[in-house]
């Protein structure tokens, strides 16, 4: 308690050098909150984009389709899995879809591009298609030959709301199917490649013109628990008996899922360099604080002070403003990463790259995580704190008589 009061004095002693202590710290403490808050914000909109645009978190297929997605692999009996997913209490909803790819044909172009037959309502729970209506309106369990298509596919084909178009395709039984569709509405999601090519159609019209009543490629499966989709897939295996996979978007978007461990990789190594700097700038800034008082030490060490007690008081000081610092600076860097997360920043010049990306819309918030927050100021505290360590070990080790003389 001693050598805290003595470091009491001595921050009130020297204002100037206390403040700009605190101000270097604290700034370097709220930008390091918010590079983690605004780089996992980012990644966690990547990833919620990519899931609920349109994959889903938990998708059913027959356990060959992935690798062999053909017709022979589909899922023959719907209605077995309806039964199980109808019965499992981890699920909050789910749908049957039926993906294929045909050839439509608009008044004087012809496009390729992926019909899917979906279930209108309950798709509204498990994607965000229905949300992401442009023009005319979204489908409905009875239409028949109503099409409900991309921006991007409908500009390809040069239809808009109320036009018709034709497609040509193969059947689940491998017969020919062809017919002419209504335009009902159009999508953009905002994902250049989804909205250049998928078209769909509910999937009671889809069974009878394709020959495919009780299939479906594959279900879509919502979670009560979105964070537990894994262990709800592992719970669906088990009922599944081996004919059919049950997988979480962990493994159908496995490719999106390494290259966000990829930028979050750099992104620690870019936050791991930023740590170099600060402690170097830091250890630079003690250096010359602590020589400049060299005359001081020299002083208390002539007087019989042992030089324990010396690096305790020192140590201490330190330590006082870190904390201050540190708290300063987890409030500034955590309300920012509180108002960006219900604001998030825009970023408008970027948006075709954010695209690229997965991103329905350049807008990114921060991740607001108290416990990450915490940990970001214990390590800021602590580096704080290390990096005056050496100068003031450093300035201890001279001697008194040499202390006393020092300029």
């Amino acid at each position: 308690m001693m050598f805290v009061r003595f470091a009491m004095k001595n921050i009130r002693a020297h204002r100037n050098r206390s403040l700009v202590t605190i101000l270097l710290t604290t700034l370097t403490t709220a930008m390091l909150i918010f590079a983690t808050a605004f780089m996992d914000g980012s990644h966690d909109k990547m990833l919620e984009n990519a899931v609920e645009i349109y994959p889903g978190y938990v998708q059913v297929t027959h356990r060959d389709f992935r690798d062999k997605p053909s017709l022979d692999n589909l899922i023959f009996d719907a209605g077995s899995i309806r039964d199980v997913l109808s019965t499992s209490p981890g699920v909050a909803a789910f749908a049957a879809r039926f993906e294929t790819f045909v050839l439509f044909a608009g008044a004087d172009k012809a496009v390729g591009g992926m019909l899917t037959g979906i279930e209108p309502d309950q798709e509204k729970k498990l994607s965000r298609l229905a949300s992401s209506l442009v023009s005319g309106a979204y489908l409905d369990d009875q239409d028949d030959n109503q099409l409900y298509m991309g921006y991007e596919l409908a500009r390809r084909l040069r239809v808009e709301v109320g036009d018709q178009l034709s497609f040509v395709g193969t059947g689940a039984d491998y017969s020919f199917a062809a017919d002419t569709l209504l335009v009902k509405g159009i999508f953009k999601t905002g994902l250049f490649d989804f909205d250049a090519s998928a078209a769909f159609v509910s999937k009671e019209y889809f069974d009878g013109v394709m020959a495919a009543n009780n299939y479906a490629s594959h279900f879509i499966v919502l979670p009560r628990n979105p964070p537990a989709a894994d262990l709800l897939a592992a719970s669906l295996n088990e009922r599944l008996m081996g004919e059919y996979l049950a997988e979480s978007w962990r493994t159908t978007m496995a490719g999106l899922v390494q290259a966000m461990l990829v930028d979050s990789i750099f992104g620690y190594l870019t936050l791991a360099v930023i740590f170099i700097v600060i402690f170097f700038v830091i250890l630079i800034y003690t250096w010359l604080t602590v020589f400049a008082r060299m005359r001081e030490v020299g002083v208390l060490r002539a007087l019989g002070t042992m030089p324990g007690q010396i690096l305790q008081m020192l140590v201490s000081e330190s330590a006082l403003l870190a904390l201050g610092s540190f708290v300063l600076g987890g409030i500034i860097g955590g309300s920012l990463a509180y108002y960006f997360n219900l604001h998030p920043i825009y970023f408008s010049f970027s948006e075709e790259q954010f695209k690229q990306y997965g991103l329905a819309a350049a807008a990114m918030p921060t991740a607001f995580e108290p416990l990450v927050i915490l940990r970001d100021m214990v390590v800021m505290f602590v580096l704080s704190v290390g990096s005056t360590l050496y100068p003031i070990v450093k300035a201890n080790g001279v001697r008194p008589i040499e202390a006393i003389h020092h300029v």
